[in-house]
């Protein structure tokens, strides 16, 4: 995942502001049959049925989590892999019975990391695991030997600044939380080359390692020399700070043959429950198809595809049929460009949303969701998360959204984000090390059960939920 969700909160609360007066004459007030109140006792039967359907089909959504992870391994945009998923998945969904299942063709960005090795050639001499990040140019093809300059902060950077020029700048954070240290990775090539670093290294963003580097998307500033930019696991960052505490020179060769090719053609795949009443009107949920180059994108976020679809199959099982309609959706190109939520928007932006729902924070154990509207409609998706709390899935946060359905939001459509025991999340987000045993089976039907009963009970509302 790429995007806060309090970047998302801005935008968000601006497009409400801004749209409030044409909102409230669309989505008139609430009558009595639809009190917030009355949203317990008229739901709780389906509810319960729902939980304890999802929770009897005890690995389901794991197993083809596992196939989908299994079968096609990552899903990088622009690789054949990712298109050959896509394709599974139509399949797939049409032997389900989905409606309306199809392909969306995106254009997507095309980066290609080649190959690429760190070495520790003094005090002595080591291969060092590392992963390029996603965007970063090449070395020349005799690689970059250079003394590391170890810093801990931007600031450390900044204060230093004259011991940079011609060496590479390790970045060596501790972990506070992924929006400080991501912005390592993201920001990190523009201030060492600031400064005449010849390239840089950012330690990896997360709390837990087994010398397992992170990937990630990075960014470069037109007006600042472009250098390599890599990721190195937190024992070798705190390594090479110790070498350097020390007295000794630390210096590394870097190779990466990275580059970035035109655009390719990708798609965001699509499924539904036509609705049985006003079938023109969507609750859209899903997550995104695609991953990084990296382990199997199990996790992030096959995961959160593969829950809403079986939420969608579950709800067809139980022979449930919503007043609206409820779609699926695989959006691609998440990871390094966002390219699929924003083609999404523009094609379906004159379509009535009711809400739209962002699974992309792993499909652990379920806590609730985040929720970015109106009050009204907070009061309406508050009383549908009491029937939650048997699952432990009850709370709603004060903020929801996600990088895939940002662009849908900006429009007024309200966000939701499925909120979940994140304790685990970085220890293997963007590495190697996402792979399908790192889910619990009975945790990701708990995660079922929570988007089929949030998105149905919205979907069924008699009016439309206040904007």
């Amino acid at each position: 995942m790429t995007r806060s969700f309090q970047a998302l909160f801005r935008l968000a609360v601006r497009m409400h502001l801004s749209c409030l007066a044409l909102a409230s004459a669309a989505f008139p007030a609430l009558g009595s049959a639809q009190s917030a109140d009355a949203i317990p006792a008229k739901y709780r039967d389906v509810a319960n049925r729902i939980i304890a359907a999802a929770q009897a089909d005890s690995a389901g959504a794991w197993n083809r989590i596992a196939e989908l992870s299994d079968r096609f391994g990552h899903r990088f945009s622009g690789s054949q892999a990712l298109e050959q998923a896509i394709d599974w998945t139509v399949t797939t969904m049409k032997a389900d019975a989905l409606d309306n299942v199809r392909k969306e063709r995106v254009m997507v960005p095309h980066w290609v990391r080649g190959t690429e090795s760190l070495e520790l050639v003094a005090p002595r001499r080591q291969l060092l695991p590392m992963l390029g990040l996603g965007g970063s140019i090449a070395t020349p093809a005799a690689g970059i030997t250079a003394e590391v300059m170890v810093v801990a902060s931007f600031e450390e950077l900044t204060q230093r600044a004259a011991e940079a020029k011609g060496k590479i700048v390790l970045y060596d954070a501790e972990w506070r939380d992924y929006g400080y240290n991501g912005a390592f990775r993201r920001q990190g090539a523009v201030a060492a080359a600031k400064v005449g670093a010849v390239a840089s290294l950012a330690r990896s963003a997360g709390p837990y390692s087994m010398r397992t580097p992170h990937t990630g998307n990075m960014s470069y500033d037109s007006t600042v020399t472009k250098i390599p930019h890599a990721s190195v696991t937190a024992e070798d960052a705190m390594m090479m700070r110790r070498m350097i505490a020390r007295g000794e020179k630390v210096r590394v060769t870097l190779k990466m043959s990275a580059r970035m090719l035109p655009d390719a053609v990708s798609h965001n795949v699509i499924g539904e429950l036509k609705g049985r009443e006003k079938p023109a009107e969507i609750v859209v949920m899903g997550g995104h198809i695609d991953s990084w180059d990296v382990g199997q994108g199990a996790m992030d976020d096959a995961g959160g595809v593969v829950a809403a679809w079986e939420a969608i199959r579950l709800l067809k099982k139980l022979g449930l049929t919503p007043r609206r309609t409820i779609r699926v959706v695989g959006w691609t190109n998440e990871e390094n460009g966002g390219r699929g939520g924003q083609a999404y928007r523009d094609a379906h932006q004159s379509e009535v949303h009711q809400l739209a729902i962002e699974s992309d924070g792993g499909v652990f154990s379920p806590l609730g969701f985040g929720f970015t509207g109106s009050a009204e409609a907070r009061k309406l998706v508050e009383a549908v998360g009491t029937l939650l709390t048997p699952i432990g899935a009850g709370r709603i946060g004060p903020t929801g959204g996600g990088a895939d359905i940002g662009p849908i939001m900006q429009t007024g459509v309200p966000g939701m984000g499925l909120e979940v025991d994140g304790s685990r999340y970085f220890w293997f987000h963007h590495t190697d090390a996402d792979t399908p045993d790192k889910l619990d089976p009975k945790e990701v039907q708990r995660c079922v059960a929570a988007m089929a009963i949030m998105a149905y009970i919205v979907a069924d509302l008699e009016q439309g939920l206040p904007r």
